[in-house]
């Protein structure tokens, strides 16, 4: 990995690291420890990028860390409040964590302002499925089980 190298004097051009794509291949090769290690160091050198950030997030989420992932989102959004991706990913972390109510609230805000690109396509149904099913758990229905984690925000 390029962080050892810039740490134990590797080559030069280790002082030029993308730390935020290394943390981003990482994290798609499930090293989810090493990836929210090279991000932290991406936040080092773009303190508060909202994006950054929400990869921590992400990365804290999926190694069982959901306080952590819960307060890293809950800064971007104190911060950029327009940030839906932070919107997306809270509320799926405060479903697993039984805060439905803070849930669907996270998912309108979603839902309110979501990408359109076609990429974007799968997460903006599975939220309005899932905000459906939260809401109809309030009217006295039964939550139906989370789906898989490509599409719950962690």
């Amino acid at each position: 990995m390029s962080l050892w190298n810039k740490l134990f004097g590797g080559p030069a051009r280790a002082e030029q690291i993308d730390y935020y794509e290394e943390g981003l291949a990482l994290a798609r090769e499930g090293k989810h420890h090493e990836a929210l290690t090279s991000l932290r160091l991406a936040l080092r050198e773009s303190p508060g990028d909202p994006i950054v950030l929400q990869q921590i997030a992400i990365a804290y989420t999926r190694i069982g860390m959901e306080a952590e992932a819960i307060k890293t989102y809950r800064h971007v959004l104190h911060r950029h409040p327009e940030e839906v991706g932070a919107h997306y990913g809270l509320a799926f972390v405060l479903r697993r964590r039984g805060e439905s109510d803070q849930a669907a609230e996270h998912l309108e805000h979603f839902l309110a302002s979501h990408p359109t690109d076609e990429d974007s396509q799968a997460h903006v149904d599975y939220a309005r499925q899932t905000l459906e099913e939260l809401q109809g758990a309030d009217e006295g229905g039964e939550a139906q089980p989370e789906a898989d984690a490509s599409t719950d925000g962690g």
